[in-house]
């Protein structure tokens, strides 16, 4: 796929220098709009803006859509006015109002002055509903029927007005106060009778969010009926507009670079990683780095506490890195799999004694498996007194359960205190467990192995 894009990229650059604007042209009507993005994005500027202009409206608008944030700001430079209206009024609104998201501030007066006064008070309604709710990433553009349509009159409302929505695939019947009351396919009104009434062929009560809806959940109805589109409607249940299965994918890809930057105690962010700058990084990184580094400082107040102990028996000090390491280890399987069910909707706060009477069976699997092959080794190869050794698997068994036990919690009630549950993943379970693994030890060492110690 690299390899293609390259020749193409080459190909784009020879016909451009010869300019053979001609053969350029009806090559960029055989790809898809994505190529043609991430051919255009890797060209110098000069040739970036000739080539987009030899573009037919409607392809121009659906490349102009996927390119990364940078180049559509580069484009929108060298735009005429004239040039730029006619990209916007290709646009669907969902595009035009992500694009006034993305743009700075002097660039979307430009934008909003070349809109007609419908779509600003469009892309000015779905601004108002705040970030990651179902509202704020619909789009309005969707076939409207009413109830008392036939079969030929509804597809004659489509011809009419299906050109300019985003999607005809499933078409909404509205009563006269615009409140859903049914969906219908574009299939069923092809096969049905031409006198057959909507409201015979249509799915009553459909599945719908509303506008303030978080977008996961919206994604999670989708993905759990098959849509490939969802309605969403007011607080009334008037329908204003729908999520189509492009925006979907998109959410799912947003959500899951967020989680993944927050469990790795990053903060998250949009741009491309080569498109990043260092300082950026930095800024993203740094303060989880400082509060994980002072929160760190625990374990070396407790190691601190405990140094009368690790003196008279230094061979205690050798086997802190593996009941540190195992315990978050431990802590972080348990965390990731409540994390993932979480966002998928498989768990609430009310299953928590389940989760935790099931962690803790897992827990003692695991630790008995591990303590059994840890004595083994300890006894084969290092040879230390049987006591020691005891003292060390024992505390890997408890430190074991805990951690899985506050693992699988700690999600739960990040969940219940609406935060995210991503935050409690690998780098706070793991700071947490250390310090427990550690009082743990030191606890079992003072108590088991007093005649060491003495």
């Amino acid at each position: 796929m690299k390899e293609r894009t390259e020749i193409l990229e080459e190909t784009f650059r020879k016909l451009a220098e010869e300019k053979k604007f001609a053969s350029l042209r009806d090559l960029m009507q055989t790809l898809y709009p994505a190529d043609i993005a991430a051919i255009l994005s890797d060209l110098p500027e000069k040739y970036m803006s000739a080539i987009f202009r030899l573009l037919p409206k409607d392809l121009a608008a659906d490349t102009f859509v996927e390119m990364e944030s940078d180049v559509k700001e580069a484009l929108i430079k060298s735009f005429t006015d004239s040039e730029l209206k006619a990209v916007i009024d290709e646009m669907y609104m969902d595009d035009t109002v992500d694009l006034i998201e993305e743009m700075p501030a002097g660039m979307v007066q430009r934008i909003l002055a070349q809109a007609d006064a419908d779509t600003r008070k469009q892309i000015n309604e779905i601004l108002k509903y705040e970030d990651d709710t179902a509202g704020s990433v619909m789009t309005t553009e969707f076939v409207a029927l009413k109830e008392g349509m036939t079969a030929a009159e509804a597809i004659a409302q489509i011809r009419a007005t299906g050109v300019d929505k985003e999607t005809i695939n499933t078409c909404y019947v509205l009563d006269e106060k615009y409140h859903l009351v049914g969906t219908v396919t574009i299939r069923q009104l092809i096969l049905a009778a031409p006198d057959t009434p909507c409201a015979d062929m249509m799915t009553a009560e459909p599945i719908s969010v509303t506008t303030t809806d978080d977008q996961e959940t919206a994604v999670r109805q989708m993905s759990k009926y098959n849509f490939s589109s969802l309605p969403v409607v007011d607080a009334e249940n008037r329908m204003v507009g729908i999520i189509t299965v492009d925006d979907a994918l998109d959410i799912m890809e947003e959500e899951a670079t967020e989680d993944i930057a927050k469990m790795a105690a990053i903060t998250p962010s949009d741009d491309p990683y080569l498109k990043t700058g260092v300082l950026t990084i930095w800024k993203n990184r740094i303060p989880w780095l400082l509060l994980l580094m002072v929160s760190a400082t625990f374990t070396g107040i407790v190691i601190s506490n405990f140094e009368n102990s690790l003196a008279a028996l230094p061979m205690l000090i050798a086997y802190i890195p593996m009941m540190m390491d195992t315990g978050g280890n431990s802590g972080s399987q348990a965390s990731v799999t409540v994390i993932r069910a979480l966002s998928l909707g498989e768990l609430e706060f009310k299953d928590i004694f389940r989760v935790m009477w099931k962690e803790f069976r897992v827990a003692l699997l695991c630790g008995v498996t591990l303590t059994a092959v840890n004595f083994a080794r300890l006894m084969a190869f290092d040879h230390i007194p049987v006591p020691v050794a005891f003292t060390v698997c024992l505390t890997m068994l408890c430190t074991i359960v805990i951690a899985k036990l506050v693992g699988c919690t700690l999600p739960m009630l990040a969940k219940q205190a609406h935060l995210d549950p991503a935050v409690m993943a690998s780098p706070f379970i793991t700071t947490i467990v250390d310090v427990l693994s550690l009082l743990i030890y030191f606890q079992f060492t003072t108590m088991l192995l007093s005649s060491y110690l003495h």
